[in-house]
């Protein structure tokens, strides 16, 4: 889920659950609003924390490989 989704995920929430004065049998409207809202603001925070979390592991990573002078390189895959 990206930004976006997770923008349009809010907003829709805070509609259904502020701004519709309907109600439809069985479902209650403003629970669903609140649902989509928790919902929205829990991707909005792992869109937002995936690159730290992502560079990090990455960053975590070393080889180090030594070679004598008079060896071709080799690549290793």
């Amino acid at each position: 889920m990206g930004i976006g989704t997770s923008l349009f995920l809010i907003a829709t929430g805070a509609i259904l659950k502020f701004a519709v004065t309907a109600s439809v049998s069985g479902i209650e409207l403003e629970t669903v609003g609140a649902i989509l809202m928790v919902i929205g603001i829990l991707g909005l925070v792992i869109a937002l924390l995936y690159p730290v979390i992502a560079t990090r592991r990455r960053a975590d990573v070393v080889e180090h490989v030594e070679r004598r002078p008079d060896e071709a390189p080799t690549r290793r895959y």
